[in-house]
């Protein structure tokens, strides 16, 4: 089966996010809370437009793939997480690049770096 050329598949844009909670998160529980939250907050037509897919998810930092038209969307479904697991957590969208390296370089790594050290939920 072919490949679509780039011209004709769907552009995305990649959200890079850490999990603010107490204790660690697993990858499944986060894959599960981000769907209830798309699906409760859009429905399951409005979450498949938003296309969001979780790409890497380590030590409480991510990258979420979403098209590139439904980028406010996917944060706004993203900000009503406040449960992961049954513990009280917050998604925070580090920031939005066109490709996973400029994601991860620009923004996970540098926020490793430069991290408060205090935070309280």
């Amino acid at each position: 089966m072919k490949t679509l050329p780039s011209s004709l598949r769907e552009r995305k844009r990649y959200l890079a996010i850490e999990v603010i909670s107490k204790s660690d998160v697993t990858r499944e529980e986060l894959i599960r809370e981000i769907f209830a939250a798309t699906g409760s907050l859009y429905g399951d037509i409005g979450s498949s437009e938003c296309g969001l897919r979780l790409l890497d998810f380590e030590k409480q930092k991510g990258v979420i793939r979403c098209s590139h038209m439904m980028t406010e969307r996917s944060r706004a479904a993203l900000a009503t997480i406040n449960t992961i697991g049954g513990q009280r957590a917050i998604v925070h969208v580090l920031g939005i690049s066109g490709t996973v390296q400029g994601a991860t370089q620009k923004y996970i790594q540098c926020a490793t770096i430069s991290r408060p050290e205090h935070i309280s939920i």
